[in-house]
């Protein structure tokens, strides 16, 4: 195992415990201790993954994963309290991928962290297929883009991967927990706040009006489907 892991905490127990945990398994891993210190790495240096902190010093992790966005599509998992549903939500609107609640254990971190790899691998490694094309949407599994009446949406690449196995099964209802292991690759890891989340920004995106969704509908009790139109 060669990846890199940047891991951006400033409580020096927990930053310590996360780099021990995540060398162990078999990851390069390099730390820093406030926001600023983490974005210049990221920005140095590239990684696989960025661990981040929300509550740090000089930038705090929701302004270093927005700047991350602007440049980089690298794994953002965002380190949050646990009652902190709202910086949970704020972090996946920002572009996060996934999140892990504090206090964690160390498996935990490592399982996520192997998660965002495999996803991001797998896009990589995404064998030609031909464009899926839903009215005004246009969707291109090999380029890894989304237009909209030709113009780009600019999607994050969990919104992509998300739009795109919704749209490969037009019509038919795909549950929380369907999304949640094709999407994110996560069984008893997941949490549907995820799913909900992303088919939020992700309406906003292609929906003409997010409100009143003729795209990606939703089924109440059970998941979300995608009306090709």
């Amino acid at each position: 195992m060669d990846e890199r892991v940047l891991v951006v905490e400033d409580d020096p127990s927990i930053r310590e415990m996360a780099a021990l945990g995540l060398s162990r398994a078999g990851f390069r891993v390099t730390t820093a201790g406030d926001g600023r210190e983490g974005l210049l790495r990221a920005r140095h240096d590239p990684f696989d993954v960025v661990v981040l902190d929300v509550m740090l010093p000089s930038l705090d992790g929701f302004e270093v994963c927005r700047e991350l966005r602007r440049d980089s599509l690298v794994p953002v998992l965002m380190l949050t309290a646990r009652t902190d549903t709202v910086d949970v939500v704020t972090g996946l609107e920002l572009g996060a991928d996934d999140y892990v609640t504090k206090p964690f254990e160390v498996p935990e971190l490592v399982a996520r962290v192997r998660a965002v790899l495999r996803r991001s691998s797998a896009d990589r490694g995404e064998t030609a297929q031909p464009v899926i094309r839903a009215g005004d949407l246009e969707i291109d599994p090999t380029g890894f883009a989304a237009r909209k009446d030709g113009h780009d949406l600019g999607l994050t690449a969990t919104e992509f991967r998300l739009l795109l196995e919704l749209a490969r099964h037009p019509g038919r209802v795909l549950s929380r927990d369907q999304l949640l292991e094709r999407v994110w690759n996560y069984d008893y890891l997941g949490d549907s706040r995820m799913v909900d989340v992303a088919v939020q920004r992700l309406r906003a995106k292609v929906e003409a009006d997010p409100a009143r969704p003729r795209v990606i509908a939703t089924v109440r009790g059970v998941g979300y489907r995608f009306e090709k139109g």
